[in-house]
């Protein structure tokens, strides 16, 4: 497995473009910037793009899924309950980066707990854990997690916004991410990665 980091939009989000080596055939979690040097970028590796899977409906993760279903004809699956989310980024625009609103038409396909993916012989599974949004959703791939703006190195993802609730992200990161092999190497929408045994001692959950 071969993983590329591209932190892009107007919030710095990471973006996971995750690559099978025997097929090239690839899986890209979230997309947070429609620029063309970003569609230059991913095409510039020769993968074979199978699904955009997204972490959340917040308009910094997703403002690139329109375009590149245009160019590289890929779904993009969100847990339904995020919908709501994706309805908002025209606000979320205009009220947190200052930016022209748009509306995000492409994302059609959902996905829930327990879901998996094939992208040549890696296996993704989806584990939900609201509680940034309702319908966080955290996909782990052997033994890396990608885990969205649900937990970041050293803390979480607010919970104030509409859909957020600190019991749920409580619980979400006690009982599911916790519950992971220590070992587990976690990659979160922004921020560098981290592992579930450092945030089992250090991540502000503990004293939440």
């Amino acid at each position: 497995m071969n993983i590329k980091v591209f932190v892009k939009g107007p919030i710095d989000a990471n973006n996971y473009l995750i690559i099978d080596e025997k097929t090239n055939d690839a899986v890209l979690i979230d997309c947070s910037s429609a620029e063309d040097s970003f569609i230059e970028e991913v095409k510039s590796t020769g993968v074979n793009l199978k699904y955009i899977l997204l972490t959340h409906g917040h308009f910094d993760h997703l403002l690139g899924v329109d375009k590149f279903h245009e160019v590289f004809g890929v779904d993009t699956y969100v847990a339904q309950e995020d919908m709501t989310q994706v309805r908002l980024v025209p606000d979320m625009m205009q009220m947190f980066a200052g930016m022209m609103p748009v509306n995000i038409s492409s994302i059609n396909h959902y996905v829930k707990d327990g879901d998996e993916f094939k992208v040549g012989d890696l296996t993704i599974k989806a584990i939900s854990t609201p509680g940034h949004t309702e319908g966080g959703m955290c996909y782990l791939i052997g033994d890396t997690l990608f885990s969205g703006d649900t937990m970041f190195q050293g803390s979480v993802g607010r919970c104030d916004l509409t859909g957020g609730s600190w019991d749920a992200i409580k619980d979400s990161i006690r009982n599911k991410l916790f519950k992971l092999p220590a070992t587990t190497v976690v990659y979160p929408g922004h921020g560098p990665k981290t592992t579930i045994d450092f945030e089992k001692k250090y991540n502000e959950i503990i004293n939440l």
